[in-house]
């Protein structure tokens, strides 16, 4: 063979070999890429997989292990005669009842003579802006009774009350005032901030509208809703009456 027929042999090789190499590059490239793709679409398989458990767990009803009353109420005293009070806290007129008969109720129920059950509802989620004022409120007091501290973060949050209309108070300000009553174990505050009783709330709320109650404050002595003339918000003597008529 001649010198120029080699030298065309050893061309043609030579292109051959630069041919398989880019075939190789290509299906090393194309199975990289797969790979890649591969590793993506499962990552976010995984993440959906964790989003959906998280909406799941955000979700969950988890009824607070210190409420009576079918898991409705926070009680305080042990008497012979139920007081419930059906509440939203960011409710004026709640606040207004609070300010007239607490005292009065407070005291019956520290000589035992009522068992007070406060029923934290959310019927005002609405008057917040889209923020849920009401049902993040009452969750957070479920948290604290959870702390041994419900009637104090009751209380706390009448004195900080948002009017209606307006995005209520914030979680990290829902927070702080528990710290003002003594509620600095981080539990009190992962709950607040992770809602995890917001959906108590929720089912509180469905309660009180499946016991045919409309409007808060809602006052019940003994089984029987208590109000005052023309249906208007009771007096501490309408409530004492009925609670004297209750105990025969």
């Amino acid at each position: 063979m001649s010198k120029a027929g080699k030298d065309r042999n050893r061309a043609r090789q030579i292109v051959e070999q630069q041919k398989a190499r880019e075939r190789r590059r290509k299906v090393t490239l194309w199975t990289s890429i797969g790979v890649v793709f591969l590793l993506i679409a499962a990552g976010l398989v995984g993440y959906a997989m964790s989003s959906s458990q998280q909406n799941a767990d955000a979700g969950k009803l988890v009824v607070p292990a210190a409420a009576v009353d079918g898991g409705t109420a926070f009680a305080v005293g042990s008497g012979p005669v139920a007081v419930d009070l059906y509440e939203d806290f960011m409710c004026p007129v709640c606040r207004v009842f609070e300010a007239q008969s607490s005292a009065t109720l407070r005291g019956l129920a520290a000589k035992n003579e009522i068992t007070l059950r406060y029923h934290p509802v959310a019927i005002l989620d609405h008057a917040s802006e889209g923020t849920q004022y009401s049902s993040r409120a009452a969750g957070a007091s479920a948290a604290a009774a959870q702390g041994g501290k419900f009637v104090e973060y009751h209380d706390v949050l009448y004195a900080n009350q948002p009017q209606e209309n307006t995005p209520g108070l914030t979680d990290d300000k829902l927070i702080e005032l528990g710290r003002t009553v003594g509620l600095t174990d981080p539990t009190f505050a992962d709950a607040v901030k992770n809602k995890t009783y917001v959906p108590w709330a929720t089912k509180n709320t469905e309660t009180f509208s499946a016991r045919g109650y409309t409007g808060t404050p809602t006052i019940v002595v003994a089984g029987k809703q208590v109000t005052g003339a023309n249906n208007s918000l009771p007096t501490t003597a309408d409530i004492t009456k009925a609670i004297d008529a209750a105990k025969g």
